[in-house]
C-alpha cells in the first residue's frame, strides 16, 4: 500500500468534506502541519469542527481557516494569540469548547485508544464541569470527560518511513502523537522520508498502523509565534 502522496492537496483529495471534525497537531506554531493546513484552506470545505491546542495566529496556522470562515467550532485549550478568533467568538460567530490543556491531550489519547470517557479532577468546581457527571473516588470529586475521535487528523512529524512509522522532534511531540491516534483517517506531513527499516524500532513514536497518508514538506516556514530579544544597554 502506497501511503506517500506528491503534495498536500492530493493527500487531502477524496478525504476532507464539509461538516467534518478535523484534529490538528502542534503546540502554538511549533509542530503544525503547515502545508496540510494551507491545502485544507484551499479545498474550500466549510462547517468544520477543529480540535487543536490553539487556533494559530492571525493569518497563519488554523488562523487562516478562521479568516476564510471555514471553521464553525473550535475545541481548544489556548486561543490568546488570535485576534480574529476573539472577534468571531465575542460576536457569536464561532462556537468554542474551551478545554483544559491536559484534559484535551487525554481526550485525544483516550479516543485513539478506544476509551469512550474518563474521570479527572481538573475542572471540578468550575464552569468546565457544568452539565457533566461528577463522581467520588477515594473521597475526592472527579468530573467525567468524553473522549475525542476526529474524522480526519492532520499531523506534523519530523520523519517517516514509507510504511508510516513516525518520529517527532522536541516540542512537536506535544499533541501530534495523540492527534495521530485519534483520527479515523490520519494524514501526516513530514520533513524527511526514509525507506522502511531505516528507523530504529526503538525510535518510533507513532507506529504505522495509525497513518494512512504521507506528504513531504522538506522546508516548512516554522514561523515563530513570539520573538523576544535582548537589547544592548
Amino acid at each position: 500500500m502506497n501511503k506517500v502522496y506528491p503534495d498536500a492537496a492530493s493527500a487531502l483529495a477524496g478525504i476532507v468534506q464539509d461538516g467534518q471534525t478535523i484534529a490538528v497537531g502542534g503546540f502554538g506554531l511549533c509542530g503544525i502541519p503547515e502545508a496540510l493546513i494551507a491545502a485544507l484552506r484551499d479545498s474550500g470545505v466549510t462547517g468544520l469542527t477543529a480540535i487543536s491546542n490553539n487556533a494559530g495566529v492571525d493569518g497563519f496556522g488554523l488562523g487562516q481557516l478562521l479568516t476564510t470562515r471555514q471553521i464553525k467550532k473550535m475545541i481548544a485549550s489556548y486561543v490568546g494569540e488570535n485576534k480574529e478568533f476573539a472577534r468571531q467568538y465575542l460576536a457569536g460567530e464561532l462556537e468554542l469548547e474551551f478545554t483544559p490543556q491536559g484534559t484535551l491531550a487525554e481526550k485525544l489519547r483516550a479516543g485513539g485508544a478506544g476509551i469512550p470517557a474518563f474521570f479527572t479532577k481538573t475542572g471540578v468546581g468550575t464552569i468546565v464541569a457544568d452539565g457533566k457527571e461528577l463522581r467520588e473516588f477515594d473521597g475526592e470529586q472527579y468530573v467525567m470527560e468524553r473522549s475525542l475521535v476526529a474524522d480526519v487528523s492532520l499531523v506534523k512529524a519530523y520523519m517517516a518511513d514509507r510504511a508510516g512509522n513516525l518520529v517527532y522532534r522536541k516540542t512537536a511531540r506535544n499533541f501530534n502523537p495523540n492527534v495521530a491516534m485519534a483520527g479515523k483517517i490520519t494524514i501526516v506531513e513530514v520533513e524527511k522520508l526514509v525507506e522502511v527499516g531505516e528507523i530504529d524500532p526503538d525510535h518510533v513514536h507513532t507506529p504505522s498502523i495509525f497513518v494512512h497518508r504521507i506528504v513531504v514538506n522538506a522546508n516548512p516556514e516554522k514561523r515563530i509565534e513570539q520573538r523576544t530579544v535582548r537589547t544592548e544597554a
